[in-house]
């Protein structure tokens, strides 16, 4: 039986509504690897036909999270960064991520960015998924196109995000 997006939805609200906090996350992380296991799931909104860095799949009503498609093109990385006030939940499909997590030594202060040093580097790779709470700081780099499900805790299409760099 095909994972569908309506069931992903589905449990993603089921496991926010028991819990709207990091264990319910977890819960929806596990959803997401689900997902990502469903070979039908993925060519359905990961699929050839799909090439754009950020399509919003599905907005819950009530607890406001997004589930989206992602397709990266070609390597690429990003600076450390957090959601602002929310969460994320990366889940890889195809192609490999890796992942830096990071520690804040200096907030930002005015315009200056933060200063940030390198606690853990790993891949995600095709099947798996990672939870980035409040506060999380991370930086995806890819050295080829990927293609990921991604669970925002909130729509993040122009939320102010502080800067951080490397120490």
């Amino acid at each position: 039986m095909t994972y569908t997006l309506e069931q992903l939805a589905a449990d993603c609200h089921a496991a926010i509504d028991a819990d709207n906090g990091p264990e319910g996350r977890e819960r929806v992380r596990r959803h997401v690897e689900a997902a990502l296991g469903d070979e039908a799931f993925v060519a359905a909104h990961l699929g050839p036909d799909n090439d754009a860095p950020r399509k919003i799949l599905y907005e819950d009503p009530d607890y406001g999270f997004c589930i989206l498609a992602h397709v990266y093109e070609g390597a690429k990385g990003s600076n450390p960064h957090d959601h602002g006030p929310s969460w994320a939940i990366y889940g890889q499909a195809a192609g490999v991520t890796e992942m830096t997590e990071w520690r804040k030594l200096k907030a930002p202060e005015g315009d200056a960015p933060g200063v940030v040093e390198a606690v853990r580097v790993y891949d995600l790779e095709p099947g798996m998924a990672a939870c980035y709470n409040e506060g999380d700081l991370h930086s995806p780099r890819r050295e080829d196109t990927t293609r990921l499900i991604r669970i925002e805790g909130a729509n993040l299409e122009g939320m102010k995000r502080d800067r951080y760099v490397p120490a």
